[in-house]
């Protein structure tokens, strides 16, 4: 019984974080995107 709360409790652990990092790699593309267009724009 133990070990297959653990495994879940796992598996949702690694969903949050894969998740939580996806939405921080497109939080920071999309900065990327608008600063290469402020500095594209400036110059």
């Amino acid at each position: 019984m133990d070990d297959s709360v653990h495994k879940s409790c796992w598996g949702v652990t690694a969903k949050a974080v894969i998740g939580f990092a996806g939405i921080i790699l497109l939080a920071w593309l999309f900065a990327g995107a608008e600063t290469a267009a402020v500095v594209a724009a400036s110059s």
